[in-house]
């Protein structure tokens, strides 16, 4: 599994309070079942049912899977995309 920060800052200068807000971005990336077609030499489509991309434990195999010896690219990615700002201002509260 691969998480992506990533931060986009929106500042309003227009606004007579100093306040300012953010929002970030966490993406998951996750490659599951593999689709790699074993029979299209043939005219077949055959999977092998590899359910979940393993990297493989040394730094050479590590786009390869443990489980069925394909590439990464063969199995399916699956992104899930979380939202969250956050947002400070310096307003005065009442008493």
């Amino acid at each position: 599994m691969k998480k992506v920060l990533r931060r986009s800052s929106n500042d309003s200068s227009n606004n007579s309070t100093n306040s300012s807000s953010s929002s970030f971005t966490v993406r998951t990336v996750r490659y599951v079942e593999c689709q790699k077609n074993h029979a299209a030499s043939v005219g077949g489509y055959v999977v092998d049912g590899c359910r979940e991309f393993m990297p493989g434990e040394t730094a050479g195999a590590a786009l390869t899977c443990a489980a069925c010896g394909c590439h990464r690219n063969f199995h399916r990615k699956e992104v899930e995309t979380d939202a969250a700002s956050d947002c400070t201002s310096a307003s005065s509260t009442p008493t």
